[in-house]
């Protein structure tokens, strides 16, 4: 079953199997990590799944950054890397999404600030955040899509236009 067949199937309150992965990092490579609420010492970039199946995945990642961090996208260059990751949704996450969804489909983005910028985190999900260097960073996040990410950042940041 693919997670567009799952969709008809959703109920309120439950999460489309579609997500996105953007790492926020400066011109310096200091990225921005935050520890999950529901989930102390789980250090990660911003994540969020798509609010309907029709949003478009770039506006999925400029809503997140917004809701997680109070940055807003929109003044920065936030790029599509062109990377698709599927992965095992955590156990003690599966309620969460219709029933027999075992799998998430996540596209990661990245977005370049100039420098640190101010951060305003939503306590409901983030405990706290920090910003490392680009290999500490990749080395803090047991998500191992979270650290391929950040790995990629100097071969990301050499392509800059």
């Amino acid at each position: 079953m693919t997670w567009s067949s799952e969709v008809t199937v959703m109920t309120f309150g439950t999460k489309i199997p579609r997500s996105v992965l953007v790492v926020i990092y400066t011109a310096d490579l200091l990225v921005l990590m935050m520890e999950r609420a529901g989930w102390p010492g789980f250090w990660q970039s911003v994540t969020g799944s798509i609010d309907h199946p029709d949003e478009p995945l770039i506006e999925t990642a400029a809503r997140e950054v917004l809701e997680e961090t109070g940055i807003d996208a929109a003044q920065y260059r936030l790029t599509d890397w062109g990377i698709e990751n599927r992965f095992e949704i955590y156990k003690k996450n599966l309620s969460r999404y219709p029933e027999g969804v075992t799998h998430n489909e996540e596209r990661v983005f990245g977005l370049e600030l100039p420098e640190i910028a101010p951060v305003r985190l939503e306590p409901t999900e983030h405990l706290a955040y920090r910003w490392l260097p680009w290999q500490e960073a990749a080395e803090a996040t047991p998500s191992w899509s979270n650290r391929d990410a950040i790995l990629l950042l100097p071969q990301k940041r050499s392509k800059r236009a």
